[in-house]
């Protein structure tokens, strides 16, 4: 919402003369789904709770057979924390928005065949709450019983780091190093691009980033970006779970890219 209204803002300066003040926006929800951060305040708070509950389900779920247990997760559309609560937690399947499955998927990942199983799925995307799991996962020859734990997201106060990483947010984003719009009589007048930044956690470090540019990274209609580095953890949530899938892992597949400029070249000399 602070990113939309930011754009709304901006578009607004041609009318309004006010508007051209300098804006900067700080990543803080715990859907993790802001463009240009990899990382949002609460997401890590959020996913501790998540985890904390997969962890007590588990051992539930150890003792039992043929039953699944779902546990929704917050996020909307965005699928990272029911992917890193998945890995971090040891649950069977993680099914998100950006991961399409079907009927064929499930019986072939078959949750709870090894005993209890643990699902994990963000309830307001349409068809990935238990409303649809539920019977899809009844069809399944393995499962007998689908508890509904419920949405277990809502983050707990939060411990030291956190906080301490929103203090080191708040200082660059007051003294930003590329704003200098302060005219002599006291006047503040922003209509550049860079006056609307976002303070986006990239990698190890703090990036101001002009909201037009990330305007076209952006899916507005299901709030999330349009390209997310967590979607290439999906494969190892598949290893731990045992799946029966091929994945090369080799030097050969990282330099897959690299053997196949070299032929392209021998191809055109």
């Amino acid at each position: 919402q602070a990113f939309t209204g930011s754009l709304e803002l901006m578009e607004g300066r041609t009318k309004f003369e006010e508007l051209c003040i300098p804006l900067c926006i700080i990543p803080a929800t715990v859907s993790n789904n802001v463009p240009g951060s990899d990382f949002s305040i609460g997401a890590d708070t959020a996913l501790n709770t998540i985890t904390t509950t997969c962890d007590r389900i588990k051992q539930s779920a150890a003792g039992t057979k043929r039953r699944v247990f779902i546990i929704e997760t917050m996020g909307g559309f965005c699928g990272y924390l029911a992917t890193m609560a998945g890995l971090a937690g040891g649950a069977d399947a993680a099914y998100i928005y950006e991961e399409h499955f079907n009927i064929h998927d499930l019986q072939v990942g078959n949750p709870g065949r090894r005993g209890g199983g643990v699902c994990v799925s963000p309830p307001r995307c349409p068809g990935l709450g238990s409303a649809r799991l539920h019977p899809l996962l009844l069809l399944c020859p393995t499962h007998s019983k689908v508890p509904l734990v419920g949405v277990c997201s809502a983050p707990s106060p939060p411990p030291p780091l956190p906080t301490l990483e929103v203090g080191s947010l708040l200082l660059p984003a007051e003294h930003p190093p590329h704003l200098p719009h302060l005219s002599p009589p006291g006047r503040i007048f922003a209509n550049t691009p860079d006056s609307a930044c976002l303070l986006g956690m990239r990698k190890r470090s703090l990036v101001f980033q002009p909201i037009t540019e990330l305007k076209d990274q952006t899916d507005f209609e299901h709030r999330i970006p349009k390209e997310q580095w967590w979607l290439k953890l999906r494969p190892i949530l598949k290893i731990l779970a045992k799946y029966h899938i091929e994945l090369d892992t080799s030097e050969r597949a990282h330099l897959e890219h690299i053997t196949r400029k070299n032929l392209a070249l021998e191809a055109t000399l």
